[in-house]
């Protein structure tokens, strides 16, 4: 993830554009108000295949980020695992900055 991408991650929190955390990001998806799922790079297996399958079935799509650290920060709270965009112009936004990771 690039510094802009986490800039930018960083400004759709502060807006109260995302949903932190697995339980909140999963009930984002479910309900279907995600736009973006980003998946921190150490995030578990289970985690990742989780949603993966989720996303998929949603047909919302999914990018790697940074560490569950410095997504965490990048949102001024601890590490984090996932995080769900919940606007659309964030999550556009967001996935041109990415370009270079692949996203599914």
């Amino acid at each position: 993830m690039k510094h802009d991408a986490l800039s930018l991650l960083s400004l759709a929190a502060r807006a109260r554009r995302v949903a932190d955390g697995e339980f909140k990001a999963l009930e984002a998806v479910r309900k279907r108000k995600a736009y973006l799922i980003i998946l921190a790079s150490d995030a578990s297996e289970n985690t990742v295949k989780k949603f993966r399958d989720k996303a998929a079935y949603a047909k919302i799509p999914v990018a790697v980020g940074e560490s569950m650290a410095l997504m965490g920060r990048a949102i001024g709270k601890d590490d984090r695992a996932v995080i769900a965009l919940l606007d659309r112009g964030f999550g556009e936004a967001l996935q041109a900055k990415l370009q270079d990771t692949p996203l599914e």
